[in-house]
């Protein structure tokens, strides 16, 4: 299944999900997985009423026992030598773009920006991204073309082939966080002239110029701390 086998962290997201109301639609897409493996998962796991992460983790430990676990050549995997090995990699990579979905990053985005965050190098081509997230080209441009503008992913010709190269470095989230920034400043600046045209004086002027203010506020906190972090760069 695209994305590899359900996580323990996975299941129990579906399991908030359905104490939620939400349904499996919902849960799939948050999971950036199939609608058909969030409902086959239910389905065999004791429904949507009696859905146990813990349980379903249980049950899906003693399947892998009794086949031989199949290895995708594509997937991620250290290659320096140090830390955990290619499962562990594969499920954080998983997490990872999990946490990036909830906090309203969107799906394909959250996956492409986990491989890259991922691979030892930073950097992937798109032949590499569609191989290890099993996806089509069109999606990987999509995404990549959502996340360039945000400052999250640079893209660059690899060096003796028409290809391109999509990476991130260390200044990710600096350059992220400088684009926030310059949103902060967008919406300080609009949300004033809607107080001069609707009149301060009026309940909705008000509510405009006490939004500028607090927009204004957040810009230059966030200046600062973008400011803060790249002197610390520096240093090092």
């Amino acid at each position: 299944m695209p994305g590899g086998r359900l996580s323990h962290e996975d299941r129990r997201y579906i399991a908030e999900g359905l104490a939620e109301g939400l349904g499996y639609a919902e849960i799939a897409r948050r999971l950036a997985r199939p609608t058909s493996t969030v409902s086959r998962e239910i389905a065999r796991n004791g429904g949507p009423h009696g859905y146990r992460a813990n349980r379903a983790q249980r049950a899906s430990a003693w399947r892998a026992r009794r086949r031989k676990p199949a290895v995708r050549p594509d997937a991620p995997v250290p290659t320096d030598g140090h830390g955990s090995g290619p499962g562990a990699v594969r499920e954080f990579e998983r997490e990872f773009a999990a946490m990036m979905i909830r906090t309203g990053l969107p799906p394909m985005m959250a996956r492409v920006l986990a491989c890259l965050f991922t691979s030892d190098t930073g950097s992937l081509t798109a032949a590499e991204l569609v191989g290890r997230l099993q996806v089509s080209p069109a999606s990987i441009s999509k995404a990549v073309n959502y996340l360039e503008p945000l400052e999250m992913v640079k893209r660059e010709r690899d060096p003796g082939h028409r290809r391109e190269r999509y990476l991130i470095d260390e200044d990710v989230w600096y350059r992220a966080w400088l684009a926030s920034t310059r949103s902060m400043a967008m919406w300080a600046a609009t949300t004033r002239r809607g107080a001069d045209v609707l009149g301060r004086g009026t309940p909705a002027g008000a509510r405009f110029h006490t939004t500028s203010r607090f927009f204004e506020h957040l810009g230059h906190d966030m200046a600062q701390a973008a400011e803060h972090w790249r002197q610390e760069l520096s240093a090092r």
